[in-house]
């Protein structure tokens, strides 16, 4: 048996170029001035791994980028910040996937995206073994993944299941995808879905939170972790009530990541022995705090550090 860890993260990992604030793309050749331009490891499997290693828990990551600058960086940025990323392979068929995100005042982010790599990911690229011994196996990205969505994803949780791994999954919505296909086969294997509002309501094709989280839950979802925005976040069990909990209040600069965070503090929280309750509530300030500077890993330091940002940070009222 090799090394274990307590969370193994599988799926997409993204360069992004941030700049802030950006109002408007200037016409013909005019320049624009930005206060800030950063370059981060970013996307729900990537983000989240190095999120989870500031916080302290063991992670590998399985991914796939290219055989180019952006690729070797994200590679060596990765490990240097503690995660093993001895399975990340390398393509070079195409680039590795990146996003150039022109941040507003407001902290929104539209994203111009190179799919890349992400899209050439698939189980030949899984170890198996590390998978199988893991405590936490977390799917980050469907909806952006050609070769691993839908039927291989859904091995993937249901190899982690059946060797004792708790499951969760993440993603990255495309209103034209095909969700039957993606969701279809994987919904039943996952023990933790972590969506957004929004998303929820995209998969589930329902129009209320109610409505989407009983859909799920009636098509297999262990429990919902739905991440609400300012008003924070809402957990589940299937045939259990709804509990919410509030977000953090913080000036937000940019809500970059927020999602891979709050993913990365409640698989924390899971890890130190926290009942999903309590794990939710270290999601929220793992997400508020990173909502307070620029790119997906801003303003998270440790996880001493997080428990001073709670100790010291009021919440934000919930709608």
């Amino acid at each position: 048996m090799g090394e274990r860890f307590d969370v193994v993260t599988i799926g997409v990992h993204i360069v992004d170029i941030l700049g802030r604030p950006v109002e408007a793309i200037p016409g013909g050749q005019g320049i624009a001035l930005l206060d800030e331009i950063r370059m981060t490891v970013a996307g729900t499997a990537a983000g989240t791994a190095v999120d989870l290693a500031r916080l302290g828990v063991k992670t590998a990551t399985i991914g796939l980028v290219g055989d180019d600058e952006l690729g070797r960086w994200l590679t060596h940025k990765m490990s240097s910040e503690g995660v093993d990323t001895t399975r990340i392979a390398v393509d070079p068929r195409t680039q590795t996937s990146a996003t150039m995100l022109p941040i507003r005042h407001n902290g929104q982010r539209p994203a111009l995206h190179v799919k890349g790599t992400n899209a050439l990911l698939s189980l030949d690229h899984m170890d198996w073994e590390v998978i199988e011994s893991a405590k936490y196996v977390h799917v980050g990205g469907a909806c952006l993944m050609d070769s691993l969505d839908g039927e291989p994803t859904a091995e993937i949780l249901r190899r982690a299941q059946a060797a004792g791994a708790k499951t969760s999954l993440d993603l990255l919505a495309l209103a034209d995808a095909d969700f039957a296909r993606i969701f279809g086969p994987c919904l039943a294997h996952i023990d933790y879905f972590l969506p957004n509002d929004d998303d929820a309501l995209m998969v589930s094709g329902q129009s209320t939170r109610a409505d989407a989280i009983r859909w799920l839950q009636d098509h297999g979802v262990g429990s919902t972790v739905i991440t609400l925005g300012a008003d924070g976040a809402s957990y589940a069990p299937n045939g259990g009530a709804e509990i919410r909990a509030a977000a953090f209040d913080v000036k937000v600069v940019d809500t970059t990541g927020c999602g891979d965070a709050f993913s990365a503090g409640f698989l924390t929280g899971l890890v130190e022995g926290r009942d999903p309750v309590g794990a939710m509530e270290v999601g929220l300030a793992t997400g508020s705090i990173v909502a307070t500077g620029l790119g997906s890993d801003a303003g998270l330091t440790d996880r001493a550090g997080l428990d001073l940002f709670i100790a010291t940070t009021s919440r934000h009222p919930m709608a």
